[in-house]
């Protein structure tokens, strides 16, 4: 009898060493450089971002980041080398930086960080008596503001205020009362301020008048007409103004014309000039006129 034996298994086929199509495809990409890299930089950038994206998640902890984040900006800023401690202000006379200073901060020590200088130096640009402002943070700690002034060239009746303006027509303050500023010329009129040079140029040409103008004023926007003291007044033609001018200056100067009783020289028709005399003056003419003539 025939012991009994397990049945034979039937022999394994061999193994395919040859990968898979994924596992191919995979080492196949680990051999791109740029596969590698990506994987062993932007996995663990994946999982920072999961793990602050889940910090940040929770109000709390943003409040606190926050907080830390304002304390170390507030420190920062507050450091001694970045402190104003004074304002210093240059190029104006007293009263002008009086004006500047009261538009500008006044509760020092403050940090320059929290100083616009862009918004103070237009601020103190809009000062009628400022032509340019400069404003920067010194090394001494000071808010160093320089001002360049405008320079009054006359002033400007306008109704009832006198106003200061340069040789640009531009406002440059105001005063209250006419003997404030004796040494300017004075204009009134309307468009006056906008042909300030002109005037300046009768002015400049009154010469030996000039003690006696009290003022020019803008007639019609056209012409100027010259006001003396005594009431007398030039009326000027719109062209050649200046020569007109030094036309009357000459007659005065031969035959003393503006020292006697006239109150117009009317210089307007360059062929025609004409005199006016004042009222006393023209009565006693009449009363003159009207005895020769009963003779």
């Amino acid at each position: 009898m025939r012991p009994l034996t397990a049945p034979r298994r039937p022999a394994a086929a061999p193994r395919d060493p040859a990968p898979s199509k994924l596992g191919y495809r995979y080492q196949r990409l680990m051999l791109t450089s740029g596969f590698r890299g990506s994987v062993r930089i932007g996995v663990p950038i994946l999982l920072i971002a999961i793990i602050a994206g889940s910090w940040f998640s929770k109000p709390a902890n943003r409040e606190v980041l926050n907080t830390q984040i304002l304390q170390a900006k507030q420190g920062f800023q507050e450091r001694p080398q970045f402190m104003v401690q004074s304002i210093a202000i240059s190029g104006a006379d007293e009263s002008l930086q009086l004006q500047a200073a009261a538009l500008l901060p006044d509760a020092f020590p403050v940090s320059s960080f929290e100083l616009d200088l862009e918004a103070m130096r237009k601020t103190i640009e809009a000062l009628d008596a400022v032509k340019s402002a400069s404003v920067r943070v010194g090394q001494d700690g000071a808010l160093a503001v320089k001002i360049t002034p405008r320079v009054p060239v006359a002033l400007w009746r306008d109704g009832g205020v006198l106003h200061l303006i340069d040789a640009g027509g531009v406002q440059a303050g105001a005063v209250a009362v006419r003997a404030e500023r004796l040494d300017l010329p004075l204009i009134a009129g309307d468009g006056a301020k906008h042909k300030i040079t002109e005037a300046l140029a009768l002015y400049a040409g009154a010469g030996p008048l000039r003690t006696r103008v009290r003022g020019l004023v803008r007639m019609g926007e056209r012409r100027w007409d010259i006001i003396l003291d005594r009431d007398q007044r030039i009326l000027l033609p719109s062209d050649g103004a200046v020569a007109a001018l030094d036309r009357v200056i000459a007659l005065n100067d031969a035959q003393e014309m503006l020292e006697r009783d006239v109150a117009v020289v009317d210089l307007r028709n360059a062929s025609r000039p004409t005199l006016r005399m004042n009222e006393e003056a023209a009565a006693a003419l009449r009363r003159v006129n009207e005895a020769g003539a009963y003779n």
